[in-house]
This record gives C-alpha cells, structure tokens and sequence, in this order.
C-alpha cells in the first residue's frame, strides 16, 4: 500500500557537523515517532564511522529509514531513494516523521516531487549533484578532465561548481530545463519555515576537526579495508566521499595519515559551505544557532517552530 498523497514531516536541515544526528534523535524519541534521513551518505551500507551514522544504540532507541540502502559498489539515484520513501508502510505515516539531513537533492525531492517530464538530461544533473555531494569540486573536475580533456582550460572559473556542472552537461549534448508542470508544483508546494541549524564558521571549523579525528581514531582505515575486500569496486559516489578516498589513499601508501585527516577536514569544511549557501537560496530557513548550547536548549527552538501553524510540512514525493 502506498503512502498517502501528501504525508507530513517535521524538518530538521542543516550543514554537516551541526548536530543533526543527536538532535533528530532526542526529539523522535520526546515525540514518540521514527526518522527519515535525508542524507545521500547515509543510504551506503558498512559505511557507518566516515558518514557519521546514527550509532546502533541509537537506532535500537528509534526507527530510522533510508539508511543502509545499497552497498557501496552500486550506482544509487535520488530515484532510487524516493523508491524506498515510497515503499514504507502507509500506517508508518499516521505519525509525521522527523525527516533530517543535509542533501538539498532529497530534501527537494521529498518536498516537490521528481521532475519526470522533465529534459532527459535531468538524469546527468542528478549523477554531477551527487558527486560533487560526496567528492566536491575535485571529483567534479576529475570527471570533466576524464571526459572531455581540455574542458576546465575553457572556464573563467574552474573552482565554480555550478560552472563546472554546466559545462559537463553543455558537453554532453545540453541544459536540462524543468519541465513547467514541475514549477507550477513546485511554486504551489506550502513549505512554511524549516529549522535549519547552523553555528559560526570557526565553531563549525573546529567540530569539524575533531569529528574527523574521532573518525580516523575509531577505526575508520579498518573500516575501508573491510569494505575493499567485500567490494572490490565501488560506485564513483562511494569512492569519492569525504573521509573514504583519504583513507583509501592512506591504505594505497599515497597519503600520510596526517595529510588524509588534513585533506578530510579541509573537504567536510568545503561541504558545509556548499550546504549553507543551498539551504540560504533554496529552503525558506529558520536558522538555529547551536554554537555553545545544549541539546535540550537548541531542541526547544526547533519544536518552537515545528509547532507553529504550519510547522509540519507536506511531502510532495508521489507520483
């Protein structure tokens, strides 16, 4: 049985390193409901230190979905994704969910559905906005220098994402457009106000630095090594997220740890900026600060606007 048209959720966005995990758990377990995370890392199985996974005891405390979706050797789509939200027992959805997560494509996706008419196209953006979510810029431009040599030489600037997303599609044959259907309901989806946590840059700075040391320091080589003799070759998504391709290269002899853990900091660093800039232009944001606060403070101003009139949201993801 499908879910219903238009189920609600309470959403809880935010830059990596923020303190979504704990605070999407504290709060399912206050309201008594589960959580769908929204986080194009997470849906990897075995890849648990690197992605900051809810921990076991955590998810033997609370029901999480879209988690341990694929293993890393599979091409995973946002399609795919949307699959699995759509295969979730339709009574799960008598109690809105806290959906929680920092990758603007699912968070779009719940929220206004997939654009299906669309440019054919649309599928090579899905495939470029997914590596640059899990390998950056670098990934970006290792795929146009791959595919089209010489492609960078012809940008002003080579470092611009979205100038390096366009021009891949532009040279593979064009610009995806969204169909007008998908605007219309996009533009008359009611997405009220969503809290999204964020903390200044040199507090996020320096949880980021020692998230990644606790990384490295619970085992996140074994972890890589584990999951290379399982699967041999990973999907291009999997081998170039944060955290993996540094311990990769540490295991391949081609990096120091010192370096991976420099190189790991400076990546997570630049994705938290892409993910502010994301939810500062595309999501209506109630920006949180949770700087030096605790849980139970930062978790007040967050159902604060959860309760507001229209603080639970409809998901617009069926077809």
């Amino acid at each position: 049985m499908k879910p219903p048209l238009k189920p609600g959720a309470l959403i809880l966005a935010g830059p990596t390193a923020t303190g979504k995990t704990d605070l999407a758990h504290q709060l399912a377990r206050r309201r008594g409901t589960w959580i769908l995370s929204a986080d194009s890392m997470l849906i990897y199985r075995g890849m648990d230190i690197g992605t900051a996974k809810p921990t076991p005891e955590q998810m033997a405390e609370c029901v999480y979905r879209g988690i341990n979706l694929a293993s890393p050797d599979a091409r995973f789509s946002v399609h795919d994704y949307l699959d699995a939200v759509r295969a979730i027992p339709a009574e799960a959805w008598e109690t809105p969910p806290i959906v929680v997560g920092g990758t603007g494509l699912y968070l779009n996706a719940l929220l206004y559905g997939l654009d299906d008419q669309g440019a054919p196209e649309s599928d090579i953006r899905e495939e470029l906005e997914a590596l640059l979510e899990s390998g950056g810029i670098e990934a970006l431009q290792a795929r146009a220098h791959d595919t089209f040599p010489g492609l960078l030489d012809q940008l002003q600037d080579p470092r611009n994402p979205r100038r390096v997303i366009r021009a891949i599609e532009r040279a593979i044959g064009g610009s995806p457009r969204h169909s007008d259907a998908w605007l219309t309901r996009r533009a008359a989806a009611r997405c009220p106000q969503v809290p999204v946590l964020d903390c200044a840059p040199a507090v996020l700075s320096e949880r980021i630095q020692h998230r990644v040391a606790r990384m490295y320091a619970a085992g996140l080589l074994e972890e890589v090594r584990a999951l290379r003799a399982a699967f041999p070759v990973w999907s291009e998504t999997a081998g170039q997220a944060i955290g993996y391709a540094e311990a990769a290269a540490v295991l391949d002899g081609a990096l120091g740890l010192d370096e991976a853990i420099a190189r790991t900091c400076a990546r997570t660093r630049r994705l938290a900026k892409r993910q502010r800039t994301w939810f500062r232009h595309q999501l209506p944001a109630r920006w949180i600060d949770t700087g030096d606060r605790s849980l139970d403070d930062v978790a007040m101003d967050i159902e604060r606007v959860w309760k507001e009139p229209d603080g639970c949201i409809d998901l617009h993801f069926n077809p």
